[in-house]
């Protein structure tokens, strides 16, 4: 056995320590059989069951998780854009396909192949929703999903992967497909969604939440379908042109994030993040990928000639 100080796991440091002082110790019974739990401690074993994989990890989470702190980026996130989209609904006095007023781009949010130096657009159009249709669709994924992994695997990690996904999102449009502007929350929603869809594939056996199969049915309908309303909307005639109508290349880029970065971050629950030789790979593989996009969009497009439309 190896001793106490090598230990290299975040759950081997704190709860192995506690049992070995007697303070702590789990039980013999499934988390399932456990009765006389109140509303709370119910909802901590419901999140066990919908995230991890393994029955000791359930175990050891139900057992030291407090709510504090709650999952307060994703709450965050989701209120600012439902803020945003309602603020600018009453501007534009539309709630659905607000892209179509003539005003919806030029908010400071959106990406704009034109403004593309302003580096706070790559992140900020995460704010932005083409109309109320893409805003529910997103809301709906970001919290059902991303909640529960915020409250197992914290603040830090989920927040990674997310803004990894935001990022990646833009940068991939601005590689791809080059006219385009970007709203949406969908690149950071996906590599959320993703990652989580991926890890209980790989777990399908030890993943005990109920009625797995549906409930995986239904998360890849609302991405298809989430997907399909981009796609239509991207190449439907634009209601001002030249300018195109928001692309759908964030939603890939941040699923190739989610099965990529995303599940080396879902997997090691109980592992430190800088000690798995396969997150520091994926890790750089996506600098590398950030740093020849930014290479790109300095360069790329005056070497082809690529006619942007005029900014909003």
């Amino acid at each position: 056995m190896l001793p106490f100080s090598q230990m290299s796991n975040k759950r081997s440091n704190s709860f192995r320590r506690a049992i070995l002082q007697g303070s702590r110790q789990l039980k013999g019974c499934s988390l399932r059989d456990e009765v006389g739990l109140g509303l709370s401690q119910r909802l901590v074993r419901h999140v066990a069951y919908e995230t991890l994989p393994r029955e000791v990890d359930r175990k050891w989470y139900f057992d030291s998780y407090s709510y504090c702190p709650p999952p307060w980026f994703i709450l965050a996130i989701t209120i600012a854009e439902v803020a945003v989209f309602m603020y600018y609904g009453f501007q534009l006095e539309r709630m659905i396909l607000q892209v179509s007023s003539p005003s919806f781009l030029k908010s400071p949010l959106p990406y704009h192949p034109q403004l593309r130096a302003q580096i706070w657009r790559y992140f900020s159009y995460i704010f932005m929703h083409t109309g109320i249709e893409h805003l529910s669709l997103n809301m709906a994924m970001q919290l059902l999903v991303g909640v529960p992994l915020e409250m197992v695997h914290g603040a830090l990690r989920i927040g990674l992967v997310y803004m990894c996904g935001v990022l990646a999102g833009s940068l991939a449009v601005s590689v791809t497909d080059m006219t385009a502007p970007v709203v949406g929350s969908s690149g950071g929603v996906y590599a959320l969604v993703s990652a989580h869809l991926a890890n209980v594939v790989m777990n399908w056996s030890g993943m005990k939440c109920q009625f797995k199969l549906f409930r995986m049915a239904m998360a890849l309908v609302c991405m298809s379908v989430e997907f399909g309303r981009a796609v239509w909307l991207r190449f439907y005639p634009p209601a001002f042109p030249p300018c195109p109508n928001p692309s759908f290349v964030a939603h890939l880029g941040g699923v190739v994030v989610g099965l990529t970065l995303g599940v080396v971050i879902l997997q090691n629950y109980e592992q430190r993040l800088q000690e798995q030789s396969l997150f520091w790979i994926f890790f750089c593989v996506y600098t590398l990928f950030v740093l020849c996009a930014v290479f790109w969009n300095i360069f790329a497009y005056s070497l082809l000639d690529v006619r942007i439309p005029p900014a909003p």
